[in-house]
């Protein structure tokens, strides 16, 4: 039998699952219990509440992100590099790992907000946490020399306020805005304000960045 733990996370699955197949809208509470062998008073004992259940899924998911995300920038020998990923990563319909339609997660969570505090509460902490992110990269490569000294707040507010907006572009597919103009669009932003150049690559894996002069 699972122990709690293991059991809670196999819960946050199923409604990661669950709620990126049908929406929030149309997820019970019994959809993600069956999912999982489990009683909904179960699930309601670990969650709550339905909206309960949206942030820790969506909390759970957003961990699952970082954790891959982590391991794919610590392979990388330069800031631009690792900004350029975390834009590829951003700008995708569907990112590699993924559940199917996890852009759903963001668009509930995001409707959800508007209307309780609850949820909008973890929606700023969501948003603080990838604005953190863009700043750790940037104040490395101003230590490195790669990027000019600026303001790194009021950059990382503007650059993840711009790829939220390219990003839900990509992912209603939008025939104007795809994932290499937003990846494009986004870099050029960056590399203007942070003075690098940059070019696409010309193969996966390949950065044209240096640090202008």
């Amino acid at each position: 039998m699972p122990v709690p733990d293991q059991r809670r996370e196999q819960m946050l699955q199923a409604a990661v699952e669950v709620i990126c197949e049908r929406g929030f809208s149309d997820t019970r509470i019994a959809d993600v219990a069956k999912r999982t062998g489990a009683s909904p008073a179960l699930v309601i004992y670990y969650f709550g509440t339905k909206d309960g259940l949206l942030t820790a899924a969506f909390r759970y998911s957003e961990d699952q992100f970082y954790s891959r995300t982590a391991d794919v920038l610590e392979q990388l020998g330069t800031a631009a590099a690792r900004l350029e990923t975390l834009v590829r990563l951003t700008c995708v319909r569907e990112g590699a790992g993924e559940d199917p339609g996890a852009w759903g997660l963001w668009f509930d969570l995001w409707a959800q907000a508007f209307r309780h505090p609850e949820v909008a509460r973890d929606r700023v902490e969501s948003d603080q946490r990838w604005r953190d992110t863009i700043a750790r990269v940037v104040r490395d490569g101003q230590r490195t020399g790669e990027f000019a000294e600026l303001d790194v707040l009021e950059f990382a507010v503007t650059f993840s306020a711009l790829l939220d907006g390219l990003s839900i572009q990509v992912a209603l597919s939008d025939p104007e805005v795809d994932s290499d103009r937003a990846t494009a669009i986004a870099m050029r932003f960056a590399s203007d304000a942070l003075g690098f150049e940059w070019a696409a690559p010309t193969r996966r894996g390949r950065y044209a960045a240096k640090r202008r002069r």
